[in-house]
């Protein structure tokens, strides 16, 4: 069973304003990603359904931060299908998040009250999804769909949307500012945040500084550009 409530997600995704979207294989280098991103300020992370046994590593991850970093939100991404939605709602899932649009997935979240954040590229899309019960839309691939300029679009006749992009996000202030200038509740960001190069060295500690600056960049942008929930 989740440890948070969908509202509880919600709310921190709009005070957090990022999410760090992992996969890895090994449980082990899993668990030193989430204490790196831990020590650097983040309290949502993403592990994505990507591999094989991918729901056996998530198991170990989240029963492994809920004993050492108790609040911190693990969630699961790159989930199509209501079936497996369910598998890892029953590994205490806190939230999903999907490329795409499937309507059976709403059925059993909303049943579960699971935050849930399927995947759209356009404003008929993200109008279903909201009305299927969808608090956070995401686009996706975030900059393919029309980047910073198509957020700011929908946000026009749509003010009330809330969106999550995930593809073509950067740790940089000038992406970031862009995004959050046009009206994004919170980023995705996967490799460039935690590079690849860092997980094979072991460098963790670079990952975790990596995540702190990060996490300070997009504090600094908010004063500006604040979130709306």
């Amino acid at each position: 069973m989740a440890r948070f409530t969908r509202i509880q997600v919600a709310l921190k995704m709009a005070e957090e304003s990022m999410i760090p979207v992992f996969y890895h294989k090994d449980p082990e280098v899993g668990k030193k990603v989430i204490e790196a991103c831990h020590n650097g300020g983040i309290r949502l992370f993403e592990f994505t359904n990507r591999g094989d046994y991918a729901h056996v590593v998530f198991e170990q991850l989240n029963k492994f931060a809920e004993a050492q970093f108790p609040e911190m939100i693990l969630g699961t991404g790159s989930v199509v299908d209501a079936p497996t939605a369910v598998l890892y709602v029953q590994l205490g899932s806190n939230f999903i998040v999907s490329p795409i649009l499937n309507e059976e997935m709403a059925d059993v979240l909303n049943r579960r009250k699971i935050l849930w954040s399927p995947g759209c590229g356009s404003a008929s899309e993200i109008s279903r999804a909201e009305s299927l019960g969808a608090e956070i839309v995401k686009i996706f691939p975030g900059s393919q769909v029309g980047g910073p300029k198509f957020v700011a679009a929908v946000k026009g006749p749509m003010p009330w949307t809330q969106i999550m992009p995930t593809g073509g996000v950067e740790p940089t202030e000038a992406n970031l500012t862009e995004w959050f200038k046009a009206g994004a509740i919170c980023c995705g960001m996967g490799s460039q945040l935690i590079k690849s190069d860092l997980i094979k060295a072991g460098n963790f500690k670079q990952i975790e500084q990596d995540v702190k600056d990060a996490v300070a960049l997009v504090k600094k942008i908010r004063l500006q550009y604040p979130a709306r929930i």
